[in-house]
């Protein structure tokens, strides 16, 4: 097990240090349940009764906390943001794979980079590239001429299409897919028949695909996927759609054809985006919301319902049935008002 001094991860963070230098961490703790050689992080001013019960050898704290702490600590100005940055360096996860096993297909006509580690039954197709120190899992298909950035890490049971790309340091997790076909057809009289997706998927440096996610190819042009851009699992992104830099898209989020979501954006749990709008840099999307116009200023949009009680659902979901009965009255109470007024206005 990997160990660190307090001194060593000050110096890393360039964080003041207040305590021993020599304790040691080893890995990384919740407040309540911190060992002394797990370091932990208060970020939420709530969690700040949970101190006089810590017993964690070091805690991150922001300087104007540390009156409330009596051990080992370094001062950082987010908390969060330094207890990710040691998490990285004290990480145990295993690699995705670990040299080229045998049963791995690898074509002749691939490229491998240095260090690059194939598991079992992987398949790497002709005209692949794999950049250096590329970990790819068991059970992985990489598709002709597709293109891995030094240092991406592919999960098992991942398949990646032809001539897709991605950047450098892109993690993407089990069951993903990237670069199948998008939703592409045309109606002949009742029978549907396939439009070629002859577009591929390009996807930026430093960007995490959670599991079970799709991303599908373009029809004409490219899916693009920005640099820094974290997606969750079990989302859907269709063909040509085009997603801006650091953007987060949260689990279960289906993005339509088309659609370009900008830079910075935040899109929660369960959105739906419809195709061919624009999100304009910075918007914010709650989860369950539905999108059906353009986004053009930045802040923060919600749609769904929140749940209740079903006796009050049942009672708003009858009241609902009513609107139109009830707006066709508020309209004729207006042309009945309107009527009166001109009437009583006559000489």
């Amino acid at each position: 097990m990997m160990r660190w001094t307090a001194l060593q991860l000050a110096q890393h963070l360039d964080a003041e240090l207040i305590g021993s230098e020599e304790q040691e961490i080893s890995s990384v703790g919740t407040l309540e349940r911190a060992r002394a050689d797990q370091v932990s992080f208060l970020s939420n001013p709530k969690l700040k009764h949970l101190l006089a019960d810590c017993q964690a050898g070091l805690l991150l704290l922001r300087a104007e906390d540390k009156a409330l702490w009596s051990g080992a600590a370094l001062l950082v100005a987010d908390p969060y943001v330094a207890f990710a940055k040691i998490a990285q360096l004290l990480d145990s996860t295993p690699p995705a794979a670990l040299g080229i096993h045998p049963t791995a297909q690898i074509d002749a006509g691939a490229t491998l980079g240095k260090g690059v580690s194939v598991g079992p039954y992987a398949v790497v197709s002709a005209g692949a590239v794999i950049g250096d120190n590329v970990e790819i899992g068991s059970h992985c298909f990489i598709g002709e001429a597709a293109t891995l950035g030094a240092g991406c890490r592919i999960w098992p049971n991942v398949s990646i299409y032809h001539r897709v790309e991605l950047g450098q340091n892109c993690i993407v997790h089990s069951g993903a897919v990237l670069g199948a076909d998008g939703f592409g057809f045309a109606n002949e009289r009742g029978r549907w028949l396939k439009i070629p997706q002859v577009g591929t998927v390009l996807i930026g440096d430093d960007c995490e695909i959670g599991a079970q996610t799709c991303i599908d190819r373009g029809a004409l042009e490219n899916t693009v996927i920005g640099n820094n851009v974290i997606i969750d699992n079990l989302c859907q992104v269709a063909h040509n759609v085009r997603i801006g830099d650091h953007t987060a898209i949260a689990g279960c989020t289906t993005i339509a054809g088309s659609a370009t979501i900008g830079r910075y954006c935040i899109i929660g749990g369960a959105a739906v985006i419809n195709g061919h709008i624009d999100i304009c840099d910075g918007a914010q999307i709650s989860g369950m919301a539905m999108l059906m116009k353009p986004v053009t200023e930045k802040g923060v949009y919600t749609s769904g319902i929140p749940a209740t009680t079903n006796a009050e659902w049942r009672k708003n979901t009858a009241r609902l049935r009513k609107i139109d009965q009830l707006y066709q009255r508020v309209k004729d109470l207006e042309l009945q008002l309107a009527a009166s007024k001109r009437t009583d206005e006559q000489p």
